[in-house]
């Protein structure tokens, strides 16, 4: 991770520590750089990049902020409005831009937000190049050979555009649509949509499917998103579902990158059943390529349990869909997720696409003619408990001696009967303490343990 972009973008409370200086200044970098790579290729186009934002009051602040700073250095900025993370992704790959742009912070607050960058093969932006917008920000930008107190700024015919292009979100709407491979009539879905980008999305999908569709907190205001709503708060689309006798339900966040699931009966399906669910049905018709379903190091241990029941083999990568999807474009897998909800399937797209996933879990459903309980009730859930503890120094609290003597102590005291993992949040000064066992005190009682001494010496906020 760098100073500035996490895992999942350059992620901070609006106005604090990401401002609308940090966004027209990323926008300074991006039109210059391109049009640079574009100049040196003999080309005199301007770039290309299309700009997408979910419901957060200051994603509009951004997005202006955004398009000042690409226009002012030459390129062309396509506004796809309101939409998700994914039809960024998409639009970004089938369109031939230079790169795309969403203005999110996933499931954070509304306050929080967030610049995720995207390259124009539609995935997560290369490493180098988020290096340079860095240095950028810093004022020690060396790029081409030379380096650049001030990058220069357009003028005259060659000062940039923007150009509205709800029509490409449209056209994102049409391929999710045109992936649906059965009717969806007489199936009753719910929906939520997190008072997010999938609002005025996710409904028409499966009402061009013929699912008679229900939908709640699908009003955003600017300030509700994520607020005791989407896949962070599914116990209200649980309660829903067994109110509403519907056949399933599924929960987005704030920028449809994940969808969990609920069953008829009002269970959670996590990410972790997605993959069973789907794994095991790609595999039962010889689709599943090199028999592989990735993970991560998050994934429950009943997951693969389950998984060595049906001769699935699997990979585990770090934390984080960046890390998921190189794992799978490397060894040429075809899905891979988090239990979170973050599902990819690389036949279709190139990051995590909640409306996607639920649209796949729908055709299980339709293929195999059974409840979505009855897909997941192979897969026995090992009981978990994930203690976040907001801390000062993410790294010096892990890193500590006696922290990691604690974790040593528990690890070996559960054995082959189950796990302890300690690591950093990406995107929040948060230190994530998770224990899987048999039994769930167990369970708590070794979270408590490692949790007490990071308190004890003084990391915590």
């Amino acid at each position: 991770m760098g100073k500035y972009f996490g895992t999942d973008g350059f992620r901070g409370t609006a106005n604090e520590n990401l401002t609308a200086d940090h966004a027209y200044k990323v926008g300074r970098f991006l039109g210059w750089y391109y049009g640079e790579l574009k100049r040196r290729s003999g080309s005199n186009e301007a770039p290309r990049i299309v700009i997408g934002k979910d419901t957060r009051r200051s994603s509009y602040m951004f997005e202006y902020s955004l398009v000042g700073g690409l226009t002012a250095s030459g390129a062309d900025a396509y506004l796809l409005h309101v939409t998700t993370t994914p039809s960024v992704a998409y639009i970004s790959r089938v369109d031939s831009f230079d790169c795309g742009i969403m203005i999110s912070a996933s499931h954070n607050p509304y306050y929080d937000n967030g610049i995720k960058l995207i390259n124009g093969q539609g995935e997560k932006m290369e490493d180098d190049v988020i290096e340079l917008v860095e240095a950028y920000l810093d004022g020690k930008l060396t790029a081409f050979g030379q380096e650049w107190s001030e990058i220069p700024f357009a003028h005259g015919e060659n000062i940039g555009k923007s150009v509205d292009y709800i029509s490409g979100r449209n056209r994102y709407v049409g391929y999710l649509i045109s992936l649906g491979m059965y009717s969806f009539r007489g199936m009753k879905i719910g929906l939520d949509c997190a008072n997010g980008a999938a609002w005025n999305i996710a409904k028409s999908v499966f009402d061009a499917l013929g699912a008679e569709t229900y939908v709640i907190n699908a009003e955003p205001t600017g300030t509700n998103i994520n607020n005791n709503a989407g896949s962070t708060h599914i116990e209200n689309l649980q309660k829903f579902v067994v109110e509403k006798g519907l056949d399933a339900g599924f929960a987005y966040d704030g920028d449809a990158d994940r969808c969990l699931c609920v069953d008829e009966k009002g269970e959670v399906i996590t990410g972790d059943h997605i993959l069973y669910i789907y794994g095991r049905y790609m595999k039962e018709r010889g689709k599943l390529i090199n028999n592989t379903v990735v993970t991560t190091v998050m994934s429950n241990f009943g997951l693969y349990r389950a998984f060595d029941e049906i001769g699935i083999d699997y990979a585990k990568t770090a934390v984080g869909d960046k890390y998921v999807y190189e794992y799978m474009k490397e060894h040429d897998c075809c899905i891979g997720g988090e239990q979170s909800g973050h599902i990819i399937f690389s036949k279709y797209a190139s990051t995590g696409d909640g409306i996607l996933t639920s649209l796949k879990i729908m055709q299980v459903i339709m293929s195999r003619e059974k409840k979505l309980s009855e897909l997941a009730a192979p897969f026995k859930v090992y009981p978990q408990v994930l203690e976040n503890v907001k801390v000062k120094d993410k790294k010096a609290a892990q890193d500590d001696s006696d922290v990691r003597a604690e974790v040593d102590k528990v690890a070996a005291e559960l054995g082959d009967a189950g796990r302890i993992l300690v690591r950093e949040s990406g995107t929040e000064p948060l230190v994530r303490v998770m224990v899987e066992a048999q039994d769930e005190a167990v369970c708590r009682s070794c979270v408590d343990r490692v949790v007490n001494v990071i308190k004890l010496k003084g990391y915590t906020l």
